[in-house]
């Protein structure tokens, strides 16, 4: 697809790239040290983190035509996405791997993921309707899809734009539970090398969205499925609820381009994606010596092959191949980088805006677009939409991630002592082997 550059626009609902959510992966359990080995990948999100605000901000800063100049050889807004849904690969069957507990994985992400998700939705409303004297055109199958996260398979844009990276989140989320629940968490590496292939092989046969299906329907649809496998797992039912959350693949499959309101340009680049999460899942598991290495170089070789092509195999120009390429190759090269230096002391700077990053992301293009609005010329639209951006990340961190994290332990923990654990994994128990 040829990805079409953010318009310099002054409402906080503008066009933007996305970053997907943060996984606290230097978070420690209470009682206990961060673990530091894992600081890089804080470094890698929050290094992430800035390469995204500032693609955002830069046809503010350099002037629109600099901005596209750029664009159209590498484009760093995907660049810095890519590198955001590789270390969520990485790190989120660690998390489920962490107790051996779906019932208290799924309290920890609701909580995790949602506080600040929601105070993102109301500041975006209040902003647009106060500031920008807009009402935004919100649907009952845009509310079902801002409740679920899966605006993208459902053909909504998000009060804030980069809200659809959320959809692959959940998707993935509910996919690597399934597996776990099933006790194929070991077949990562099949599903990174499939999706690619089916991306690349059945990519142009694959429909883009609900063929002429009613989106209410689906929305319904959608809803009632996704709280029926959360409740399921928390009645331990986790077969069933498993099952439900493999199912959700051909979401992308099938609906990765449900309209042209969504980021996606197709179900075959959709499905790349998803591919891409799972490759951060095979370099776990390489890590940890539970693939072969020539396995795993094969199956990451074939995914960033995959991500470099997926516009070219369906028509894209010549440019858009060099475009992909580059951005694959970065993409590889800084993932790289970071994790040969994971056993060194890391910056805490970096490691501090890894820590922000999830309100970050979901709070920046609202900041931009105040800072456009109210402040003239680039050296204090940047001063203001810096200082801004990085107050409210840490404001929301602080008041609202936090203690929504807080909040997820306690309710899990308290499940586990008065209801019992819910049973582990056997092929899992105290070692965190990756899906």
């Amino acid at each position: 697809m040829t990805s079409a550059a953010p318009r310099p626009e002054t409402e906080p609902v503008c066009e933007a790239e996305p970053v997907c959510e943060a996984e606290p992966v230097c978070e420690a359990e209470p009682g206990t040290a961060a673990a530091p080995r894992l600081a890089w990948l804080d470094a890698l999100r929050g290094y992430a983190a800035v390469v995204v605000a500032l693609f955002h901000a830069s046809p503010f800063l350099i002037g629109t035509e600099r901005h596209l100049a750029i664009y159209r050889h590498f484009d760093a807004g995907k660049y810095a996405v890519l590198l955001f849904f590789l270390v969520s690969g990485y790190v989120i069957p660690m998390s489920l791997e962490r107790h051996g507990d779906l019932r208290r994985f799924w309290t920890g992400r609701i909580f995790r993921i949602y506080p600040a998700y929601l105070t993102t939705v109301v500041v975006a409303l209040s902003v647009s309707l106060t500031v920008f004297g807009r009402t935004p055109d919100l649907s009952g199958t845009g509310a079902l899809a801002h409740l679920t996260m899966l605006h993208e398979f459902l053909g909504e844009r998000g009060l804030v734009r980069p809200f659809w990276t959320l959809s692959f989140e959940m998707v993935f989320y509910l996919i690597v539970a399934g597996l776990f629940a099933w006790h194929r968490h070991r077949d990562s590496a099949w599903w990174a090398a499939g999706l690619t292939l089916i991306a690349l092989l059945a990519g142009p046969a694959l429909p883009n969205g609900w063929c002429g299906a009613d989106l209410r329907v689906v929305a319904v649809l959608l809803t009632v499925l996704l709280g029926a496998a959360l409740v399921a797992y928390a009645k331990g039912w986790h077969r069933p609820a498993g099952a439900l959350g493999v199912v959700m693949v051909l979401l992308p499959l099938v609906a990765g381009h449900a309209s042209g309101r969504v980021v996606s340009a197709s179900s075959a680049q959709a499905t790349q994606l998803l591919a891409v999460m799972f490759a951060g899942t095979v370099v776990h598991r390489l890590q940890h010596g539970r693939i072969r290495r020539e396995a795993a170089v094969v199956v990451l070789g074939l995914v960033f092959t995959g991500v470099s092509l997926q516009d070219w195999v369906r028509g894209g120009s010549q440019l858009d191949l060099m475009r992909w390429t580059a951005v694959s190759v970065a993409v590889a090269t800084t993932f790289a980088a970071a994790n040969a230096l994971r056993r060194h002391a890391v910056p805490r700077v970096l490691t501090w805006l890894g820590e922000v990053s999830y309100p970050l992301y979901l709070l920046h293009v609202v900041v931009l677009g105040l800072a456009a609005r109210f402040l003239d010329g680039p050296l204090a639209v940047g001063l203001g939409f810096t200082a801004g951006s990085l107050t409210c990340a840490w404001v929301v961190h602080r008041w609202v991630e936090l203690p929504g994290r807080a909040l997820g332990r306690r309710l899990s923990v308290g499940k586990s002592t008065t209801e019992g654990a819910a049973p582990r994994t056997r092929s899992v128990g105290k070692q965190r082997e990756s899906v």
